[in-house]
């Protein structure tokens, strides 16, 4: 069974391919802004120009620009190849990253960067399970909330504001999608925002009277 992977949550921007568990193809690419331009070309480059049997994709939280065209891009290649589409967490997606590169870790906190200067956060155990909820913060309430080992995007910002505290700058990265539990691959591939948008409808804002 081949599954495609597509992550356009944040900063990066990758896609991959696999053949069950076993990567065939990928693409990565830390972009900021672009993700339209590039997500097409590199799924195009993938082997059967992407071709699957099943589609994940990153949920968020993350930019509201980049989860709308990751999920827009999976949605519309899921019906055209009539196959199902699943979503995943950035958030767990960093943990499971961050303990399978420190397996002594008891624990991982996790800081993404969010907008307006705040930053989403959330803590995971030993095996990559939540044991908090996801929430968006300034940097001084993330502090008191996190704990000295802080990975995500959003880990160095965060410890040169604190003290003793160990970054692990992370963005999440197709390639590390099977470092999730398969419960955790089979989110509604609906997109998950973190916090209110900036922008409200015009009816929103008006007093009726």
């Amino acid at each position: 069974m081949r599954t495609l992977v597509i992550d356009t949550a944040t900063e990066a921007c990758s896609v991959a391919i696999f053949d069950d568990d076993t990567l065939i193809s990928s693409d990565y690419a830390k972009l900021g802004r672009g993700h339209a331009e590039r997500l097409v070309p590199m799924i195009a480059k993938l082997p059967e120009r992407g071709k699957a049997d099943a589609i994940l994709v990153n949920c968020g939280p993350g930019s509201f620009t980049g989860l709308r065209v990751g999920i827009s891009a999976a949605k519309a290649l899921a019906l055209a190849w009539g196959v199902p589409v699943h979503g995943y967490n950035c958030l767990h997606l960093i943990a499971a990253m961050a303990l399978a590169e420190n397996d002594s870790l008891k624990n991982v906190d996790v800081a993404m960067h969010g907008g307006h200067g705040e930053f989403f956060v959330q803590s995971f155990d030993k095996n990559g399970v939540p044991i908090s909820d996801m929430a968006s913060l300034k940097p001084d309430a993330a502090l008191r909330q996190l704990g000295t080992f802080i990975a995500g995007s959003g880990s160095e910002n965060l410890a040169d504001l604190g003290d003793d505290i160990t970054a692990l700058p992370l963005w999440p990265d197709a390639r590390h999608i099977l470092q999730l539990p398969q419960a955790a691959r089979a989110l509604p591939a609906e997109p998950v925002y973190g916090r209110a948008p900036d922008a409200k409808p015009v009816a929103a804002q008006q007093k009726i009277v």
